[in-house]
């Protein structure tokens, strides 16, 4: 029976428990049996029309059936970005411990605006915020704040280093970034009034890297150009490859210069917990700024992205802002409103889900899940170059390896084709899923192995999979 209209929209207690529990279920039935559905479940536009189009529901229905639909007709229907043989992209694996956090965060629905309204959540984020601090070498005074991603923490950063450094005369100042760079930069930059040719985007190096050398002269000519040099993004960690830019040499260009060097850590930076990302990173701890994706290597649900800043003030001499309707928030000088410190002024306890995570399992857990996708990498690399007709094109770095067959007689057009088509079969299949990509234009496939659930068998089986779909290929292309 559905239930009797409430204009409080609230459940009883009893149907409140039974919801709840069977959401439970559904979810530990999930991270337990993950393994065994495929990486793809797609349903074509017309027949989801057919499933979910409706009028807005006048009359309520029983909370059982909407979940049972839920589970039948949404959830059934999309890719599994924590499935163990999904290594496209960068995954957001997640994990139980934090999902329940989000529960909470969602059930409570703190403002975590402002200090007066939210002292403890608030409080749970400056420790949280504090810790990734910590752990990247940033001094006592850097600071920060949780976004939604990358892209958002990327934007953040760059628009407090053009108020602190630019004020409103930016039109003349040039940003510095790599062709490696991630798609987010440019955007961010175009929505924070930047022209296209206020970016100088530099071809990288054959290690993927921002050629030092060339930012030099760069930086050189357009000061004689009377243009305002302005500051370098770095890559810490890229998405094509895993490639990191020469940190510490950028530092020291930045400080001779006088330029703000941000570093696009978004998928890379949380490596930094391990002792090899740390060796990787020389030089995270010089930056003016940084991103960092917690629902990356730190395996958290959307959304929970990071922005961190050498000095914290810097952000709330950005984004701060007084209306009279405010007045009775602004609280002691020890309170902090974190709608000073960003762009959102509404905003959710993005930090639970980390905290409780981190409290749960512990940093040594998650510095060991880290390192056990770092090593996935090199397996993979590995069992490939065992393998007849594959070739490396970039070895295993931060859990990114890429790769492709190289038939023979096939020329290097033809070649980029045969390797864009292998991935049509491996969605087909549902095992497992990979991606092309192009690198120095060349189309190769792309392993990101970075969900701990992930084993050396997995690995093993999708190289498996995706040599025989090469052996079938081949055949057809003769």
């Amino acid at each position: 029976m559905p239930p009797d209209p409430s204009p409080t929209l609230q459940l009883s207690r009893e149907a409140m428990r039974d919801f709840g529990y069977r959401i439970v279920d559904m979810l530990v039935d999930h991270f337990d049996t993950l393994p065994d559905k495929p990486v793809t479940e797609m349903a074509d536009r017309s027949t989801l029309e057919q499933l979910l189009r409706e009028p807005i529901p006048e009359q309520g229905a029983p909370p059982e059936d909407v979940l049972a639909q839920v589970e039948r007709d949404v959830f059934s229907n999309m890719m599994h970005l924590d499935h163990p043989r999904f290594l496209a992209l960068v995954s957001s694996p997640g994990n139980y411990v934090s999902a329940m956090a989000d529960a909470l965060t969602a059930g409570f629905n703190p403002f975590l605006g402002n200090w007066m309204e939210a002292s403890g959540p608030t409080e749970v984020e400056l420790v949280t915020i504090d810790w990734l601090r910590q752990l990247c070498g940033l001094p006592e005074g850097a600071g920060g704040l949780f976004v939604s991603g990358g892209s958002m923490a990327n934007l953040t950063a760059v628009a407090t280093a053009r108020h602190i450094r630019l004020g409103d005369q930016f039109h003349e100042a040039v940003i510095y970034a790599s062709d490696q760079a991630h798609s987010s930069v440019s955007r961010g930059l175009k929505v924070l009034g930047f022209k296209s040719e206020q970016i100088c985007i530099l071809t990288s190096d054959e290690t993927y890297r921002i050629p030092v050398e060339a930012v030099k002269k760069q930086i050189s000519q357009d000061r004689k150009d009377g243009k305002q040099p302005f500051c370098i993004i770095a890559n810490a960690g890229t998405t094509n490859t895993g490639a990191i830019d020469p940190l510490h040499e950028l530092a020291d260009l930045c400080q001779e210069e006088n330029l703000w060097l941000h570093a696009d850590g978004a998928y890379g930076a949380a490596t930094v917990i391990t002792e090899e990302g740390r060796a990787l990173l020389a030089g995270l701890d010089r930056v003016d700024s940084m991103a960092l994706d917690p629902h990356k290597w730190l395996f958290q649900p959307y959304e929970i992205g990071c922005v961190l800043v050498r000095n914290r003030r810097h952000l709330r001499e950005t984004f701060h802002v007084s209306p009279e309707y405010l007045q009775d928030m602004e609280g002691e000088q020890e309170e902090v409103n974190l709608y000073d410190y960003g762009i959102q002024f509404t905003r959710s306890f993005r930090a639970l889900k980390l905290w409780m995570s981190l409290k749960v399992f512990g940093l040594a857990a998650f510095r060991q899940a880290v390192t056990h996708g770092l090593n996935l990498a090199r397996i993979a690399e590995g069992k490939l170059k065992k393998m007849s007709g594959w070739e490396i094109i970039t070895p295993a770095q931060m859990g990114i390896v890429t790769f492709r067959y190289v038939p023979q007689n096939l020329s290097p057009g033809a070649t980029d084709t045969f390797n864009r088509e292998l991935v049509a079969p491996i969605v087909a299949d549902g095992f497992a899923l990979v991606v092309s990509t192009i690198i120095k234009n060349r189309t190769v496939l792309r392993f990101c192995t970075i969900n701990p659930r992930t084993t050396e068998e997995d690995i093993g089986q999708v190289i498996k999979k995706l040599d025989q779909y090469a052996q079938e290929q081949t055949t057809n292309w003769k």
